[in-house]
This record gives structure tokens, C-alpha cells and sequence, in this order.
């Protein structure tokens, strides 16, 4: 399934901030007639669009059967989710979506054998990681959707080792970008701040400025995932989230960055409710494993991030 010839993908949760990203490059690596974005909902310009795409709830069954045998998929990117400080308003809507998604994917790769990639993520980690998050750190999450994140994890190896589903997954830290804004994460100050910054606008942080989260610019997390797919399977130790290396910076430090650039930016730090997600997060992740296994490591360092998203966001 290496060959691009191959594949025949389906991204749901597509209109998402890693979908809408995952999508350009998976359309530029194996071509549009290969790839079909989906959604719950519609994309604002579908008339206009330059992919295929379906509208799909993915806790419809049979729907999400018929796209899978419809479209001859091999290759399921499942991206879906309810968020981190979205799934603690709704924690039922944030368990069902996540996790009833999660196994009608994996109930159907079982009967159609495609691969899977589903996300994991920093928020699998509680207070009691310590600052720096290993690979087998324990896991004690403090939010509804760390929980549903765990338990994708632990369903992904069970899937694996005993009905033989070839799924890999990432922890994707707090990830910045430019081309869609994020939607509902504790970590989506990091990307508001920019779009504040180049509109020449005062930004209210809503985590104090100390606060210090693992990170990583858009195209990182896109080539890791890339990567991982690509990876032999029987390379992969892990099935259900790798950790990744990261950035760590303090909310303060992204700002002094900023400003070196925009000088007249103003940032004041009011924390709500995210506060405490946030304090519960490690500083940074240990990424050794991806590396050792599939040789992942980062393009884009503290700097070069800050340049590329207020060039990106000028344009």
C-alpha cells in the first residue's frame, strides 16, 4: 500500500484545524481523484472546492460503511473529535463522538482491512506527569477528553494485537497554524495571539504568562503523520499515540517573540477555566521513540515558527 497508486483515503473531521492541512498535503502527495474529505458538516465554499467531499456523521454506521465500500477505501484518517475545553462543556456529546466514532472505524477497518491513523494527544497526560512526558509516562488525564484519548489509545492496541487492525496514532501536542483556526483546545492561544498580533490588535491570553506547554508548528505535525503512515508496520512498537519531540515555551516567551517582531503588540494574561487543563499538561514530550522507530524529528524551531505565521498571516 506504499504506492500512491494504492491508496484511496478518507479524512473525516476534514474541515477541522489539522484536517483542512492533512487534506492539501495528502492531495499533493497521492492526487485528488485519491483522497475524500468528509465532514459533519458543509464546507462554507462547496461549490468551489477542488477535492471530493461528502457530508458524513461518523456515528452513522451504515453511512460510514457505505463511504468506506462506496469509494474502495484502504486508508481512514480519522480526525473527528470534540476538543479538550469544548468536550468539558459536554462531556457526554465529547465521550460519544470520540469514542463511538472511534469504534465504528475500527469495527469497519476490521471488515474492510484499511488503515487507520487516529490522532492522540498531550491531553493523555495528568498533574502527575512530571514536566517532561515520556512514552510510558503514566497516564492519568484530567479533563473528559484526555479520557476519551486514553481509552482510543488502549482500543487501538487491543485492535491491533487481536483483530489484526493496522491503526497508528501520534500525541499531538498544542499545534499552531495559520490556515484555519483552531477549534475549542486549551493550547489555542498559541495560534490567536498571531492572528491578534498581525491585525494589530490587543490579545487577552486566557493562561497566565508562565504557563509552558508542549508545541508545534502545523507543517511538523502534518510530515509526522505523513511519516508514520508511511512507516513498515512492523517498525511500530507502539499503536495507540506516539509522543512526539516538541517546542516548549511560556505564553510570555511567545509574546516577547512576537514582539520582537511587532513592537507595538500588547498582550494582557486574564486566566479562565483553561488555566487549570493547562497546569495540568507536561512542559514538554520526549519524542526518542518516534525518532528511533520511524525518524521523525523537527523542521521548525521557536523563531522560525514565529516568522512563518506572521509572514503567512501579512500575506
Amino acid at each position: 500500500m506504499g504506492e500512491s497508486g494504492n491508496r484511496r483515503i478518507l479524512v473525516t473531521g476534514a474541515l477541522g484545524q489539522i484536517g483542512m492541512e492533512l487534506l492539501e498535503a495528502l492531495i499533493a502527495k497521492f492526487g485528488a481523484n485519491n483522497v475524500i474529505a468528509s465532514d459533519i458538516r458543509e464546507p462554507d465554499n462547496s461549490k468551489d472546492l477542488d477535492f471530493k467531499f461528502i457530508k458524513l456523521d461518523v456515528l452513522n454506521s451504515a453511512d460510514f460503511e457505505s463511504a468506506i465500500r462506496d469509494n474502495n477505501i484502504n486508508e481512514v484518517y480519522h480526525l473527528a473529535a470534540i476538543l479538550s475545553a469544548t468536550g468539558e462543556k459536554n462531556p457526554e456529546l465529547c465521550w460519544r463522538i470520540n469514542m463511538d466514532g472511534l469504534m465504528n472505524v475500527l469495527e469497519l477497518s476490521r471488515k474492510y482491512k484499511f488503515r487507520i491513523f487516529a490522532p492522540s494527544s498531550i491531553a493523555v497526560f495528568g498533574s502527575d506527569v512530571g514536566s517532561v512526558a515520556r512514552q510510558n509516562s503514566p497516564l492519568n488525564p484530567s479533563t473528559i477528553y484526555g479520557i476519551t484519548k486514553v481509552a482510543g489509545e488502549l482500543m487501538a492496541e487491543y485492535y491491533h494485537s487481536t483483530h489484526g487492525v493496522d491503526i497508528r496514532g501520534l500525541r499531538y501536542p498544542g499545534l499552531i497554524s495559520w490556515k484555519v483556526m483552531p477549534g475549542g483546545g486549551t493550547t489555542d492561544y498559541a495560534v490567536e495571539i498571531f492572528y491578534k498580533a498581525v491585525a494589530a490588535e490587543n490579545y487577552t491570553c486566557f493562561v497566565n504568562e508562565e504557563t509552558r506547554l508542549p508545541m508545534m508548528y502545523m507543517d511538523d505535525a502534518i510530515n509526522a503523520t505523513l511519516q508514520l503512515m508511511d512507516a513498515p508496520s512492523e517498525s511500530l512498537s507502539v499503536r495507540g499515540g506516539y509522543n512526539m519531540p516538541s517546542l516548549t515555551f511560556t505564553a510570555k516567551e511567545l509574546y516577547d517573540k512576537i514582539r520582537d517582531r511587532i513592537p507595538d503588540f500588547k498582550c494582557d494574561f486574564v486566566p479562565d477555566h483553561r488555566q487549570q487543563y493547562a497546569d495540568s499538561w507536561p512542559d514538554e514530550t520526549d519524542g526518542t521513540l518516534s525518532k528511533q522507530e520511524w525518524g521523525f524529528d523537527l523542521e521548525f524551531d521557536l523563531d522560525s515558527m514565529c516568522d512563518e505565521m506572521i509572514k503567512s498571516l501579512s500575506q
